[in-house]
């Protein structure tokens, strides 16, 4: 059991039926009346996102997410199978449980697989991955206007902006949290 007072950014807890994950989280100490948490909590099952208060002493029972770390083989339509390297079982999840992220996964690639009881609703790939750039726009000689920076598709059909610098067939190091480019690899 986890109560209202000991909430923290990430912690997972049970209310009516739903699985929900602290957001942001505020103890609020009013100069009249009790105190109370303002929290923001995300649903993990639909990822709706809801603002509520709790009185601080309110208990709820844990939620235990489970995180498994699976290598991503391949893709069938909407199906995406993940193998898991003890058993070497495939385990497909459909495409509506992928994040926008997983754009710049491509096969073989480790991810971490999310779950609660067994119901998969989420994949969370590698915080920094390389990949090859396949397409993009010569750089000009001589534009060194700092900051400027041209699109260029990457080998796994994401698109990113990176600087003029950067020439097809380069190794890039991307973030997958903001999709931004972050250095030659």
């Amino acid at each position: 059991m986890v109560s209202a007072g000991d909430f923290r950014n990430g912690v997972t807890f049970e209310e009516d039926g739903n699985v929900l994950q602290v957001v942001e989280f505020q103890h609020v100490k009013p100069g009249k009346g009790a105190a109370f948490v303002r929290t923001k909590t995300k649903n993990v099952l639909t990822g709706a996102v809801i603002e509520k208060s709790y009185n601080p002493t309110a208990k709820f029972p844990t939620a235990y997410i489970e995180r498994k770390e699976m290598e991503y083989s391949y893709n069938d339509g909407d199906l995406y199978y993940f193998m898991d390297p003890e058993t070497y079982e495939l385990v497909p999840i459909n495409a509506s449980e992928l994040s926008d992220n997983f754009r710049f996964v491509k096969e073989n690639m480790v991810c971490r697989i999310v779950s609660y009881k067994g119901k998969v609703f989420g994949v969370e790939p590698p915080n920094f991955v390389e990949l090859q750039v396949t397409q993009t726009d010569p750089g000009f000689k001589g534009d060194t206007a700092t900051n400027t920076t041209k699109p260029a598709t990457l080998e796994t059909g994401a698109e990113v902006r990176v600087p003029l610098f950067i020439e097809e067939g380069e190794m890039i190091r991307i973030d997958t949290r903001t999709g931004e480019y972050m250095e030659r690899a």
